[in-house]
């Protein structure tokens, strides 16, 4: 079916272009036949103009009636065996003319005056030469002088040989009219050919085309403009395919971004509720039990009010990291950002923590060189740190910490805030950073935590375009590595 329309569009092409050419190539050659015949007309009218011509000029210079005829019949062997032989002419004085005698000068037959008159009738005004048919010619010459005006009539009867002379369309004219119209049909019928394989080759791309990820070897195109344009379509087909899929995977990514952020936020939500609902509970159950005991003695109601008081401290840290990470999630790209020394900031740590005794018993260690500057926020920076130092305060059971550089790089710094302590279950490793996550529950509740303390380390870190990682140290404890953006790209020696 697909080759019976290749061939059908083909010929529907081939067809209508050749007979346009034939047209073309006819109508030129008429108009060669045309002009060469007129030409050979006019050769034949210029030849017999002479002959009048040389009549007139020996009548000029002087001739006799006998000079005139032997003048003539000079005329007469000189186109005797030639195409002029059998040419007439008639030599008529005025007064001949006028008195309607037969001339006595006269070359072949003589012409009559039914015939002159006949013939005067179709010259043309102003015209000397007429074609009476096309095998006979006629040609008319007066001239006047102090010796005798004359009129010269002369005509012919076309003989075989003028006859051919005069054709114009012979063996060669049709040989050449034909091998033209050969050559114009084969090449004709390669240009098309060449053209509907082309057009075959983009239809069958167009039909494959619907189908994605379709194959097509663009190369088979001939090198010419249309197999150019050929692989210019196949080209762009291909990079707007690429770009559909491109625009797709984006989409669902986008998609998939939008539901876990939905998502997470449904956690947070729900997380935060059911945080929430512990501590406001228990301040609940002791506010209620000491509302509802007027006797109870002081050193209890003291008690019950201690314990409210620790779980509505409990809710604010909880309330207050929440508001972190939502500020750390929503405006991350907003957040001012300046150089920071990094070994001010941890010495003002570890002197806070030593002086208000929140280390817990363990040591507090830094290996931070100084003029050691980073691009980021302060406030959010420190209070990262801080939540490191206190979660290994709280969870390590270690008896030291400490932060240190430990590589660089030409626009980073690499550092390791580590700890001494026990470690996590390697199982527990990929979860740290998620929200409300606890190793240790009951623990963690007892001490106070939200479980939001390293979700927040996290996306400070990655808020001042650095990263975090933690793993379990080889001799003991924690490490958390993490990079920070340098304020200026020098190394520190």
């Amino acid at each position: 079916m697909g080759l019976k329309r290749q061939y059908s569009f083909r010929w529907r092409i081939l067809v209508p272009l050749v007979v346009m050419l034939w047209c073309i190539i006819a109508f030129l050659m008429w108009q060669q036949y045309s002009h060469e015949k007129e030409y050979r007309r006019e050769s034949i009218e210029s030849h017999l103009g002479v002959m009048s011509a040389s009549v007139l000029k020996a009548h000029k210079q002087g001739y006799d009636t006998d000079e005139m005829a032997e003048f003539l019949k000079s005329l007469a062997l000189f186109f005797e065996d030639s195409r002029y032989e059998g040419v007439r002419m008639t030599v008529y004085t005025e007064s001949e003319w006028n008195e309607n005698v037969v001339p006595q000068l006269y070359l072949g037959q003589l012409i009559t005056r039914p015939q002159i008159n006949n013939a005067m009738r179709k010259l043309p005004i102003g015209s000397d030469f007429v074609w009476l048919n096309d095998n006979t010619f006629f040609g008319y010459s007066k001239v006047n002088d102090d010796i005798e005006p004359l009129r010269i009539f002369m005509m012919m009867d076309l003989n075989q040989r003028m006859i051919d002379s005069l054709r114009v369309a012979d063996f060669g004219f049709w040989s050449v009219l034909l091998i033209l119209l050969v050559i114009t049909t084969g090449f004709t019928y390669y240009i098309v050919s060449r053209i509907s394989s082309n057009i075959k080759m983009l239809r069958d791309f167009a039909a494959r085309a619907k189908d994605e990820g379709v194959e097509f070897d663009e190369s088979k195109f001939p090198h010419n403009e249309l197999g150019d344009i050929s692989r210019d379509i196949v080209r762009l087909y291909r990079e707007r395919s690429e770009a559909l899929k491109k625009s797709r995977r984006e989409h669902d990514v986008a998609i998939h971004a939008i539901e876990e952020k939905s998502r997470i936020k449904r956690q947070l939500t729900n997380n935060i509720n059911h945080e929430i609902k512990t501590p406001v509970g228990v301040i609940k159950g002791y506010l209620d039990t000491v509302l509802s005991s007027p006797d109870m003695d002081d050193t209890t109601r003291m008690y019950f009010l201690k314990r409210a008081s620790d779980n509505v401290d409990r809710l604010c840290n909880l309330l207050n990291d929440v508001s972190t990470m939502t500020r750390l999630e929503d405006g991350s790209g907003n957040i001012p950002m300046r150089a920071i020394d990094f070994h001010d900031l941890v010495y003002g740590i570890q002197n806070d923590f030593e002086s208000s005794h929140l280390n817990g018993g363990m040591s507090f260690e830094y290996e931070v060189p100084f003029d050691c500057e980073v691009l980021g926020n302060e406030g959010l920076l420190a209070g990262a740190m801080t939540n490191l130092a206190k979660n290994a305060v709280l969870h390590s059971q270690g008896t030291a910490m400490g932060i240190r550089l430990v590589a660089e790089s030409e626009q980073y710094y690499t550092f390791a805030f580590w700890d001494n302590g026990r470690g996590v279950d390697p199982s527990y490793i990929p979860h740290l950073f998620d929200r409300f996550f606890r190793v240790d529950t009951g623990r963690s509740r007892k001490t106070g935590g939200t479980g939001l303390g390293l979700p927040i380390v996290k996306n400070t870190i990655e808020a001042m375009g650095g990263v975090l990682s933690v793993h379990n140290r080889s001799n003991g404890g924690l490490e958390f590595v993490f990079t920070l953006k340098k304020y200026r790209n020098v190394k520190i020696s």
